[in-house]
């Protein structure tokens, strides 16, 4: 039993995630796509873990058609996958879906009504395994300006007030997170650094927010991930 994690960009990994991981002293690999590590063949892996970056689901390059070929293979096999912000995004490009711009830019805590961003849970979906010891709303970090398209066969399982589509299953075992659950501080500080639209806003209310939420947000996205490792067998 082996987690892949696959991060597109170098700054963006498994944060919170990591922590379990080596808690429960639970097997992974890690490929970083940014630093030109090869996307492995996803059939030696019992789950897949794909998180963001600044890439689209709908670009051309070898990297990204790469990757949607990787994660419809998975799928298809009936891997266990969970993918955050882009990794949600492929999930549904690669299963037939659509990708595009979403009617306003979702970054950081906080909305333009100035409350924070949410998720919401639908009631018919309450008892997904995903959201177990969960209650909604969930309070949720975004950094996308793209959004989702989902078909017939897939699952709106939470919704937003700026972007509906929050997060999506396919199949039995396959989900798609469209914000950020996995932030640690000291990963939160080189995003701060590092991210160019982040780097717009005012660092200071950023961190306020982060601080003021940190209990509550370690615990969601704790639960979260704890839950999509014991959906993949791993925990």
């Amino acid at each position: 039993m082996n987690l892949l994690i696959v991060k597109n960009i170098s700054r963006e990994g498994p944060g919170i995630l990591k922590v379990i991981l080596y808690e429960n002293n639970i097997s992974h690999d890690i490929i970083d796509l940014d630093s030109g590590d090869k996307i492995p063949d996803p059939e030696n892996y019992s789950s897949i873990m794909v998180f963001g970056g600044p890439d689209s689901a709908n670009d051309t390059t070898g990297k990204m058609l790469k990757e949607l070929e990787m994660i419809k293979q998975a799928i298809d096999a009936g891997t266990p996958y969970l993918g955050i912000c882009l990794g949600m995004q492929a999930l549904v490009k690669a299963c037939g879906g659509s990708v595009h711009a979403n009617y306003v830019k979702e970054i950081g805590f906080r909305g333009e009504d100035g409350n924070y961003y949410s998720v919401n849970i639908g009631e018919e979906h309450s008892n997904d395994p995903l959201f177990a010891a969960l209650e909604t709303p969930l309070k949720i970090f975004h950094l996308h300006g793209e959004t989702v398209k989902i078909t017939e066969k897939m699952q709106l399982l939470a919704t937003g007030k700026y972007c509906q589509h929050q997060i999506v299953k396919v199949g039995e075992n396959a989900y798609g997170i469209q914000g950020h659950f996995e932030l640690t501080p000291e990963m939160f500080e080189i995003w701060l650094d590092n991210d160019p639209e982040l780097m717009e806003m005012d660092r200071d209310k950023l961190k306020s927010d982060f601080e003021l939420l940190s209990d509550e947000y370690n615990n969601t996205g704790r639960k979260l991930f704890s839950n999509f490792l014991k959906i993949a067998g791993l925990l």
